[in-house]
């Protein structure tokens, strides 16, 4: 699945160069999101001029509450979520990591839910493990993927052993200076972390405890 940003790719003009020609679509599922929409008026508009031309009726939604930090505005985000929802789209809402938010979203519809790790872009990883841990616990309807934030391969492994469905990736494989070989360690990464998380850890200690211990060991 590749998601775009249908506000920075032409779709009025077909005659020119556009990220959809290097997109093989028998292969690849194209998810349009509303990227750059401040309010539910816009990311709705957008949404639906996704859908006219062709691209999907499933959308990553984003309704950016503020400009330096790039947080969901979660009043518009809902707003937007209920009337798409209403209109026949698959909803993949972007939000914050709010368990009460996360539930409303879902009662208005929502296909799943897509709380961020840390900033859009920031790759700072998982700034709060526990967050994302209540709502793998409470949130079993719908998908939980984490959306942004993640910066290296080990951020999406410790995402998935938390409990996460996926991750959604972008700046993390193309600001990297192999962006191939960064692309394959994530693949890895979200493997290796699912196949944890499944497997169930082992219990956390405060003191050691052997590897090999004596007891049951029959002596001569």
């Amino acid at each position: 699945m590749v998601t775009v940003a249908v506000r920075r790719i032409n779709l009025s003009d077909r005659s020119k160069e556009s990220l959809l020609d290097f997109i093989d679509r028998s292969k690849l599922f194209i998810l349009p999101n509303t990227a750059g929409c401040y309010t539910a008026e816009d990311a709705i508009r957008t949404a639906r001029l996704a859908r006219e031309v062709g691209l999907s009726n499933w959308v990553k939604l984003e309704v950016i509450g503020d400009q330096k930090t790039l947080f969901p505005d979660n009043e518009g985000l809902l707003e937007a979520t209920r009337v798409l929802v209403k209109e026949g789209f698959v909803v993949l809402p972007y939000t914050n990591d709010d368990l009460v938010n996360a539930r409303k979203l879902i009662d208005a519809g929502a296909a799943a839910v897509m709380p961020l790790a840390a900033p859009i872009g920031s790759g700072l990883g998982v700034q709060n493990p526990a967050n994302l841990r209540i709502m793998r616990e409470m949130v079993t309807e719908v998908p939980l993927i984490v959306d942004a934030g993640v910066g290296t391969a080990s951020d999406a492994t410790v995402a998935m052993e938390l409990g996460a469905d996926a991750v959604l990736l972008n700046t993390a494989v193309a600001e990297a200076e192999d962006s191939e070989k960064m692309a394959v360690a994530m693949k890895l990464a979200v493997e290796a972390g699912r196949l944890a998380y499944a497997a169930g850890r082992m219990q956390k200690r405060l003191y050691a405890a052997a590897s090999s211990p004596l007891a049951g060991v029959v002596g001569r």
